[in-house]
C-alpha cells in the first residue's frame, strides 16, 4: 500500500481549500504484465490511475491529473522498457485539477531544475529592469506632458489677453472715429486711380 502525509492549506477565507498529500506510488505491479515497449506509458498512466483514485476526482477523469515535467524525465530516464519500480510524489489538488511534482530528484534532475531556476530568475530580473526604464521613461514623458499643456496654457492665455487688449482699443478707437466730424479733413474711402505719365 502506498504511504502518505496530509497536510491542508486554506488559501481564501472561503470554503477553497488546497489539498496536498504525498504518496509513494508502486508502479512495478502494474507495468509487469505489459509488452516491453509499453512499459513507461503505463507506468505514467498507473501514476495518474493512482492519484485519481486517492484524491478523488469526479468520474476518475485522467485529464484533471497535471504531471510536473521533472516527474516526467524521472519515469523516461531509463528508457521505454526499464521504468522506476516506484516513484514519490507530492500531489496538490487546487479545485478540480491535480498537480503532481516529484518529492526526490536524481542528482541530475537536481541540476536540470536549478538551471531552470536560475534562467527564469535572470528572466524575471530582466524583465523587472525593462519595466524600470519603461516606469522611467513614462515619468519622463507625463512630465513633459504636463509642462507643454501648462506652456499651452499659457500661450492661450496670453492671445486670449492680446485678443482683448485688441478688442478694447479698437471700442476706443470706434468710439472716437463717431465723434469725429466727417469734413475736408476726413480721407476718401478709395484713393483716386490716375493715369500713368507717358
Amino acid at each position: 500500500m502506498a504511504e502518505k502525509k496530509e497536510t491542508k492549506k486554506a488559501v481564501d477565507k472561503k470554503t477553497s481549500n488546497v489539498l496536498e498529500r504525498e504518496y509513494v506510488i508502486p508502479l512495478r505491479a502494474r507495468y509487469q504484465h505489459v509488452a516491453r515497449y509499453k512499459k513507461t506509458p503505463k507506468a505514467i498512466k498507473t501514476v495518474k490511475e493512482f492519484l485519481v483514485k486517492h484524491m478523488k476526482i469526479y468520474d476518475r477523469d485522467l485529464n484533471k491529473i497535471k504531471i510536473d515535467k521533472y516527474l516526467n524525465e524521472f519515469l523516461w530516464a531509463r528508457g521505454i522498457k526499464n521504468p522506476p519500480h516506484k516513484v514519490k510524489v507530492k500531489a496538490i489538488k487546487n479545485g478540480e485539477t491535480v498537480k503532481v511534482e516529484l518529492v526526490e530528484f536524481s542528482t541530475k534532475l537536481k541540476f536540470k531544475k536549478a538551471r531552470a531556476e536560475k534562467a527564469e530568475k535572470a528572466v524575471a530580473e530582466k524583465v523587472k529592469g525593462k519595466k524600470a526604464v519603461a516606469d522611467a521613461v513614462k515619468k519622463e514623458t507625463l512630465e513633459s506632458k504636463t509642462k507643454e499643456a501648462e506652456a499651452k496654457v499659457e500661450e492661450k492665455e496670453k492671445k486670449a489677453s492680446v485678443v482683448e487688449a485688441g478688442k478694447a482699443l479698437e471700442k476706443a478707437a470706434s468710439k472716437r472715429a463717431k465723434h469725429d466730424t466727417g469734413g475736408k479733413t476726413k480721407a476718401p474711402k478709395r484713393p483716386q486711380r490716375k493715369a500713368l505719365a507717358k
